[in-house]
C-alpha cells in the first residue's frame, strides 16, 4: 500500500511549471482540507515537489497560501472592459457568482474570513486589493459620464459583492443571473447622474 510518506519521489519541476503545480496543489487543498491541512509539507506532496523548494519560492506557508487564493480569484474574476459600465459590472459579478456557486469557490471564500491569527495581518490588504481590481469598472463608468461625478466606487463594488458573500457565508442560497442583474441595477441606479 502507498501512502503519502511512501509516494513516488517529487518530480523535478522548476519555475513556472512548478509555481502552477504549487499554487493547484495548495488552492485543491485548501478546498478540501481547509486552512489546517494545507501545508507545506501536504502542498509540496500533492505537487510532486521538494518541500524545500516550496520554502525557497515563498518563505512561508501564509505566502503560499495568499498567492494561492490571490492567483485563483484573479484568474477566474477577469475586470471587462466593454464601454459600458453596467455590461462591465454584469460580466464581473456573474463570474463572481459563477465561482461562489461553486464548492471550491465556497471554500475559497470560507478561507478568506475564517479566523487565524496566521492571515489576520494580511486579510486586509488581500481584500482590498481584489475590491480594487473591481474598483476601476466604476472609476471608468464616472470618467465615461455614466456614473455621477461623485460616486464612491468602492462603494458601489462592495453593495454588489457584500450580498453575494453573505448568502454564500450564511444561508447557501444560490446566486443566479437574475440575484446579480437585480443587485448591479440597484448599485447602479443610486449612482446614476441626477438632474441639476
Amino acid at each position: 500500500m502507498t501512502t503519502p510518506e511512501s509516494a513516488a519521489p517529487p518530480l523535478r519541476r522548476r519555475g513556472e511549471p512548478m509555481r502552477r503545480a504549487v499554487l493547484a496543489a495548495a488552492v485543491d487543498l485548501l478546498s478540501t482540507q481547509g486552512l489546517a491541512g494545507t501545508t507545506v509539507g501536504a502542498v509540496a506532496r500533492s505537487a510532486g515537489v521538494h518541500e524545500t523548494s516550496v520554502y525557497r519560492r515563498w518563505g512561508t506557508r501564509e505566502n503560499l497560501i495568499l498567492d494561492a487564493l490571490t492567483t485563483e480569484l484573479d484568474s477566474a474574476l477577469p475586470v471587462p472592459d466593454t464601454g459600458c459600465v453596467r455590461d462591465d459590472l454584469l460580466g464581473f459579478f456573474s463570474s463572481l457568482a459563477g465561482l461562489l456557486g461553486t464548492a471550491q469557490g465556497r471554500a475559497l471564500l470560507r478561507l478568506s474570513v475564517e479566523n487565524d491569527d496566521t492571515l489576520e495581518d494580511r486579510r486586509g490588504p488581500y481584500w482590498s486589493e481584489r475590491l480594487d481590481r473591481a474598483v476601476v469598472m466604476a472609476r471608468r463608468g464616472v470618467d465615461r459620464g455614466e456614473l455621477a461625478a461623485d460616486t464612491d466606487p468602492a462603494l458601489l463594488v462592495e453593495a454588489v459583492s457584500g450580498p453575494l458573500f453573505v448568502r454564500v457565508l450564511l444561508s447557501g442560497a444560490p446566486l443566479d443571473e437574475a440575484l446579480v442583474r437585480g443587485l448591479v441595477d440597484l448599485a447602479l441606479e443610486g449612482a446614476l447622474p441626477r438632474p441639476e
